[in-house]
């Protein structure tokens, strides 16, 4: 019987987690079905790891945060993601978020905006990106989970944001970090 208490521990864990984790993937790759698939990977890892991690981690979010994201950039430099590309309808309305416990609503259309605005930044700036404003993580914590330095996420999302701002127009002013 003790050898479902981990499986338990786990499954309790994850039920919180699994529409955050998803939305997260989404944000990073901008495809549901390969959002579902990071989502699983980072699952998968983490499951692998749990006996270790789950009292040894002091930030189990911030764990799987970072292995969704190094799988997402793996997957990002692999040459088969280039081949498939899906645009199709998605599965769920993405215009409701949650960045550091506010939720922001935005109209249909400024949500299409913002994704595909999102498309236009290379896959680092993107998580980037996604990780200081969706997640709300600061420099420090996003270079953490990026494994680099905070100047290089201070570049990467003074880059980004310019290539937002670009892309975006004066309809959505964004301010400079």
């Amino acid at each position: 019987m003790a050898r479902h208490e981990p499986d338990a521990d786990f499954t309790a864990y994850m039920s919180g987690r699994m529409l955050w984790l998803r939305r997260v993937a989404f944000l990073l790759c901008r495809d549901w079905d390969r959002a579902d698939d990071l989502a699983q990977t980072a699952i998968t890892r983490l499951y692998m790891r749990w006996p270790k991690v789950r009292d040894s981690v002091e930030n189990l979010d911030g764990y799987l945060r970072t292995i969704l994201v190094n799988a997402y950039l793996t997957e990002q430099r692999s040459p088969w993601w280039k081949r498939i590309s899906l645009h199709g309808e998605h599965d769920e309305d993405a215009s409701q978020h949650q960045a550091g416990g506010l939720a922001f609503e935005f109209d249909a259309d400024t949500s299409l905006d913002l994704r595909a605005a999102l498309t236009a930044l290379a896959p680092r700036q993107r998580a980037v990106i996604v990780l200081r404003y969706y997640c709300d993580l600061s420099v420090e914590q996003t270079a953490q989970e990026l494994g680099c330095m905070p100047s290089t996420v201070k570049s990467q999302t003074a880059r980004a944001l310019a290539t937002l701002r670009r892309v975006l127009g004066s309809e959505f002013p964004i301010a400079a970090p």
